[in-house]
């Protein structure tokens, strides 16, 4: 019995890395749940939550380049142009090609993709207060600046 009281001890020390108690799973979990409501809420659109990344980084910036969506993205390329294929079939937005560097491609808002921009935010903010339900706002800018932390960590 004492084997399994030191097992039991030893796993104690390490439980902050051991899941489900470790940031790592609480976090993956917490975006799931998030993601899994956002994509609910997006349905009738027809769109994702990464439709929604991508759309969002062209309402502050009209036509960057897909590289330039990537870098803010943190996303590879090849999975960013598969979502802009189909953002493109639904007439969200298009590409056109540098005319001076025939190798970048700029992604351009239609009409259908700016008036998604009154339409989406506050969607999404259905999510991030469902999610925030009890904390503070203060809570919420700590947790935020707790977050960009531990991404700079890894950057």
């Amino acid at each position: 019995m004492s084997s399994s009281s030191s097992d039991a001890d030893f796993l104690q020390q390490w439980r902050y890395v051991l899941a489900p108690y470790n940031l790592g799973y609480k976090v993956k979990l917490v975006s799931q749940l998030m993601y899994r409501d956002f994509l609910e809420r997006l349905e009738p659109y027809g769109l994702t939550p990464f439709h929604y990344l991508v759309l969002c980084c062209l309402w502050e910036e009209d036509g960057l380049s897909t590289s330039g969506i990537a870098d803010k993205l943190k996303q590879l390329g090849a999975t960013l142009t598969g979502v802009v294929d189909r953002m493109e079939e639904r007439n969200l937005v298009y590409r056109e090609r540098n005319p001076d560097d025939r190798r970048i491609v700029h992604i351009w808002l239609t009409e259908e993709g700016k008036r998604l921009m009154h339409i989406l935010p506050p969607i999404g903010a259905e999510t991030i207060n469902k999610a925030t339900t009890g904390i503070s706002k203060a809570e919420q800018e700590a947790i935020l600046q707790l977050l960009d932390q531990i991404i700079h960590n890894f950057l």
